[in-house]
């Protein structure tokens, strides 16, 4: 794999953890308001947002290493009109500016919630639409294994399952910083934090079984669709058959076991220090089986035609 290539998988899998991640933050929040105040959610997701806009930055310097010509950038949203990748780059920029925007006028507190909460919804759903456009880049007739519904399903999978763990961690970080100024988890951080880790954990739960129906019906599609899809599966199932079943490895653990017991250990007090393994075992698991899933799926490719 070359530098370019391997910066579309850089690109990709932070660009869908970023927007994941704000997703997951906004309904967080919003939950965390209503149950236990806005000053509560405050405490619990103004760090966090932190984080995000630094990571979609290093998303996209990163996918300048793709282009042949960096200084020609800004001409690649100039075919918006019929162009996927055009419309992949302007709903990065709408996406990007929209949270920076959101993360300073939310963190140091200027406007309005009803101001703040509008930019948090145009960035929301810029973000959805970037992935959907992601994922329409590669569904083109001259790459078959990637022209199926399989691909935004797995971007929006890869989006959703990543950000939930990414702001588990984010949130359980918060909560470290939070607790040497008020110790206890009988304080409302923690009952927050350990609420939102349970919700963290089903999710990830669910999203552990999309996965797992997910790739049998893609395989079987690839193998029994054409010849040139035959040769993507033959590719993944015996050239990477080592990756293939680490991947699903790994994905278990992290969104399966390691969720399962993250959602156990939420449920009393006294297990701050399990939860807290339990999150960065759970996130940094899952990311190395997105990141082998995102090279498996480039190395499916399989061209026909010109």
């Amino acid at each position: 794999m070359s530098i370019r290539e391997l910066a579309l998988v850089v690109f990709t899998i932070l660009t869908q953890m970023t927007v994941g991640s704000f997703l997951v933050l906004g309904v967080v929040h919003f939950y965390t308001v209503r149950k236990k105040g806005m000053e509560a959610a405050d405490r619990l997701s103004d760090r966090a947002l932190l984080a995000l806009v630094p990571i979609l930055a290093l998303a996209m310097l990163v996918s300048l290493l793709h282009l042949g010509n960096p200084l020609k950038a800004p001409l690649a949203v100039s075919n918006v009109a019929s162009s996927w990748l055009s419309r992949e780059i302007l709903f990065t920029v709408i996406f990007g500016c929209c949270a920076a925007l959101f993360v300073l006028l939310q963190y140091r507190k200027i406007g309005s919630f009803q101001v703040r909460n509008k930019i948090a919804w145009i960035a929301g759903l810029a973000g959805l639409a970037l992935v959907y456009c992601m994922s329409r880049v590669y569904m083109i007739p001259t790459q078959p294994a990637w022209n199926s519904m399989a691909t935004p399903i797995s971007f929006y999978t890869t989006t959703l399952l990543l950000g939930s763990l990414a702001m588990g961690v984010a949130f359980i970080v918060n909560y470290s910083i939070e607790s040497r100024k008020d110790t206890g988890c009988a304080t409302d951080q923690c009952d927050v934090l350990f609420g939102a880790l349970r919700g963290i954990a089903v999710v990830s739960i669910v999203l552990l079984g999309v996965e797992f129906v997910v790739q049998p019906v893609y395989l079987g599609y690839l193998a029994t669709t054409s010849a040139a899809t035959q040769a993507s599966a033959s590719h993944i199932v015996q050239d990477f058959s080592s990756v293939f079943i680490l991947r699903l490895l790994l994905v278990f653990l992290g969104a399966g076991v390691f969720g399962a017991f993250l959602y156990k250990n939420t449920a009393s007090d006294g297990s701050e220090a399990q939860v807290k393994y339990l999150g960065y075992g759970a996130f940094s698991l899952v990311l190395v089986a997105e990141v082998l899933g995102r090279f498996l799926f480039y190395f499916s490719e399989f061209r026909i035609g010109v």
